[in-house]
């Protein structure tokens, strides 16, 4: 019995690892060229793994995109998280360290653009799967930095300064290729406090 519970565990661990490589291959090929530019035999060929195991998990090409933005989403979260971790209780001081974050992820060598605003672009069709899940990323973002906002007792209008931060965000990674990462390096924590300021009840 014990014989073949451990060999049915291990059987569950490679078969996991399968998933995972095949996942990670098509997370690299399609954020560095485009998930509408690599085809499934590629990402077969790159993984190392037979066709048929890839489809055994991810039925249709449109269902490794969605899994592929599903990880990058719950990246971005466990990020934001560990951003909260490092931040003092202070609620301006937790959105100010996302704010910090989003800059160093920015400056990143490996930077490429925003994954969840590419496939927003490559698939235009709302009821993609993968699109489906770059727009309630931006549903979360922006219910998270207003549940931040909202802890902030000096501001004048929550929901504005929410819109006017997701906007600055949104303009950040969208910008990126044509300013450079160190201008907006520099600059990005600076804007968010002249529009933290700018709703703030409280006098210079």
């Amino acid at each position: 019995m014990k014989s073949g519970a451990t060999k049915a565990s291990g059987e569950a661990v490679q078969t996991e690892s399968v998933r995972g490589r095949i996942l990670n291959t098509a997370r690299e090929l399609f954020y560095r060229e485009g998930a509408r530019a690599v085809g499934v035999d590629r990402v077969v060929a790159e993984s190392g793994v037979a066709k048929t195991s890839l489809y055994r998990w991810f039925p249709s090409k449109d269902a490794l995109i969605a899994a592929v933005i599903e990880q990058e989403a719950l990246d971005r979260w466990k990020g934001w998280d560990r951003n909260l971790g490092r931040a003092p209780d202070s609620p301006l001081d937790q959105l100010r360290f996302q704010f910090t974050g989003l800059a160093r992820y920015i400056s990143d060598p490996r930077f490429r653009g925003c994954p969840f605003m590419n496939v927003t672009v490559e698939f235009p069709d709302p009821e993609h799967p993968a699109r489906k899940v770059a727009t309630q990323m931006s549903v979360e973002l922006r219910k998270r930095l207003k549940g931040l906002i909202e802890q902030m007792d000096d501001i004048r209008d929550s929901e504005e300064l929410t819109d006017q931060l997701l906007m600055l965000i949104d303009g950040a990674l969208s910008s990126v290729q044509c300013l450079g990462k160190e201008p907006l390096q520099k600059y990005l924590l600076h804007a968010a406090d002249a529009l933290i300021a700018a709703q703030s009840t409280r006098k210079n």
